[in-house]
């Protein structure tokens, strides 16, 4: 079976590179992007540093490239500096003077190799396997949740959902940031982008009409891009029920489910299952 076109939601340099990678694999697939990546007009959280924590959650690879572009304590140093620059031309030999106490953690690979291109050692990233069934905060918390966190700190860098305070948390984030806090250890959030609906155009706005009756399929990667695409003026009151859609994650599924969406399948966060799960999606309707 051949499978159907996908549409990539993911913010609009991710998603260009998803959309590259499935159609080397022989997918139809286009960009739509749901999320814009922005900088913090303030950043005052970018004082913290690693060296004063245990550990430093990175959510993403945005909260890493905005973090070590961002923090004038890393800029200030000529192989921090150099490491930044890395991010766009990553260098495996550069690697940043840091403390071997501090651990650097990561959801999934994406956020591995932004760290790794930042100059982080990879003796010093824990990550869920490359084999986990998901790339989350739980599969995270299954490598590192046995160690004593009795009394250490932990640094959580991530981004901030337009119209949120610096206070709010993902569901993942929070529960992690529980678990932290139920061994013992101290939590602070460092907030270093925002995420914000774009303002789709006429063009994306009919091209969104024409997906939720074409057979295409949305791939979600996160519920803010279901929200985002609902929440949009030109399409309120659509009918999304002849839909189709495939989640990288059970929670990100259900907001597609509530949203209206006919049939959501759900896949593994790679491309390689994605790719597989896409030729596998049925119609809404027999």
């Amino acid at each position: 079976m051949q499978p159907a076109r996908a549409i990539v939601t993911r913010p609009h340099r991710d998603a260009a590179k998803w959309v590259l990678r499935l159609r080397q694999a022989g997918i139809d697939a286009e960009a739509l992007p749901l999320i814009e990546i922005a900088p913090l007009a303030q950043h005052s959280d970018l004082a913290r540093q690693p060296a004063d924590y245990a550990a430093c959650l990175f959510v993403s690879g945005h909260a890493v490239e905005h973090f070590f572009k961002e923090n004038t304590a890393f800029s200030q140093q000529p192989r921090a500096q150099s490491a930044i620059e890395s991010i766009a031309n990553p260098n495996p030999a550069m690697v940043l003077e840091m403390s071997p106490e501090v651990r650097f953690l990561a959801p999934g690979p994406g956020t591995v190799a932004a760290l790794r291109a930042a100059g982080i050692a990879e003796a010093q990233i824990d990550a869920p396997p490359p084999d986990a069934v998901q790339f989350d905060s739980e599969a995270l918390w299954r490598v590192i949740g046995q160690r004593d966190w009795q009394g250490r700190r932990v640094l959580v860098v991530r981004g901030l959902s337009a119209g949120t305070d610096a206070q709010a948390a993902s569901p993942g984030r929070d529960w992690i940031a529980r678990q932290w806090l139920q061994a013992g250890a101290s939590v602070d959030f460092a907030a270093v982008y925002q995420r914000r609906a774009p303002l789709l155009g006429r063009a994306q706005l009919r091209r969104a009409r024409a997906a939720a009756i074409d057979g295409s399929v949305w791939l979600f990667s996160s519920s803010e891009a279901v929200a985002n695409l609902v929440g949009q003026a030109g399409l309120r009151g659509t009918d999304w029920s002849l839909a189709r859609a495939l989640a990288t994650h059970p929670r990100i599924a259900e907001a597609a489910r509530a949203a209206g969406w006919g049939v959501v399948a759900e896949s593994r966060p790679s491309l390689g299952d994605i790719g597989d799960a896409l030729g596998s999606i049925e119609s809404p309707h027999p």
